[in-house]
């Protein structure tokens, strides 16, 4: 199927902040957005998102959040041939370090290091690459709460891609549940497990919020890692202290500094006591116990 690229050019400080807003508001379609530089000593950057349907509904988001951030750049619409872009757009990614992990793709393999934990992504499963700054943030807390605290067994709640799971799986070597709401995400984080070589320890089952029969079957959980939203994760907070054990970590990512204050208000309720919080990119990770 062809896509279409809805794009705009702007300033800088424009553009980071459209891309902040878009980037939330159109999580539940799954398109591709992305910023490009332009020129640099203009001051032109682009912002592009890359729609195979629902052109004229995505169209009229992005409109309206540029009138509400007063943002007049024009948008330009241009028809794309039958490319998977965002396979070829991760082929141009650079590996990411977090901590000791090297999140990268099979053409980086060479770019591994002795003592690296190296987590391989297929290029064409986009649910979660590491280039995130909650990815990134969520794999430096992971390092720093599995090594402190030897978790015995952990859920990965909205695993996407599987890399969290992955993660600790690599580290640790014990057993974790990583669920998602969407069944190709599921599907694509058994691929990964399988291509990691921890498909072992890595159980993927497709499930909303804790309603799986898994999570009865494996709960309490020494270690729960969730990178989702600020909003979900405020109404998953009682769920998340029946589930983890006590004393029990959490870690948990998608959070706005902007929103961290709600987030650990949520969770201060539920007798969680907040241990460290991490700021990469204008998100914060943040690390509870229970």
């Amino acid at each position: 199927m062809s896509q279409t690229r809805i794009l705009a050019r702007m300033n800088r400080a424009d553009v980071e902040r459209a891309f902040a807003v878009l980037e939330l508001e159109l999580e539940e379609f799954g398109y591709p957005i992305a910023i490009l530089e332009i020129d640099e000593d203009l001051d032109i950057h682009e912002l592009s998102v890359y729609v195979e349907e629902d052109v004229d509904t995505v169209r009229t988001i992005v409109e309206r959040n540029f009138s509400d951030l007063q943002i007049s750049a024009p948008l330009e619409l241009e028809v794309l041939p039958d490319i998977d872009w965002v396979a070829k757009s991760l082929e141009g990614l650079k590996p990411v370090r977090a901590g000791r992990f090297l999140v990268h793709g099979a053409h980086d393999r060479d770019k591994r290091r002795i003592g690296d934990i190296s987590i391989e992504i297929e290029a064409g499963l986009a649910f979660g690459t590491g280039h995130h700054g909650t990815t990134a943030g969520c794999l430096e807390m992971i390092e720093r709460v599995v090594r402190r605290e030897h978790p015995r067994n952990a859920l990965d709640l909205g695993t996407g891609s599987a890399v969290l799971a992955i993660a600790i799986a690599k580290l640790a070597h014990i057993p974790i549940l990583a669920t998602d709401i969407d069944p190709i995400a599921t599907r694509v984080a058994s691929a990964n497990a399988k291509l990691n070589g921890v498909s072992a320890y890595v159980e993927t089952q497709t499930a909303t919020g804790f309603s799986h029969p898994a999570f009865a079957r494996r709960a309490p959980f020494d270690l729960i890692v969730a990178n989702i939203l600020a909003k979900p994760l405020m109404r998953l907070a009682p769920q998340m202290a029946k589930s983890v054990s006590a004393g029990g970590s959490i870690i948990l990512s998608g959070i706005l500094e902007r929103q961290r204050d709600a987030v650990l208000s949520a969770y201060v309720g539920q007798s969680f006591r907040h241990v460290s919080t991490l700021h990469r990119e204008g998100w914060v990770t943040l690390h509870l116990k229970r």
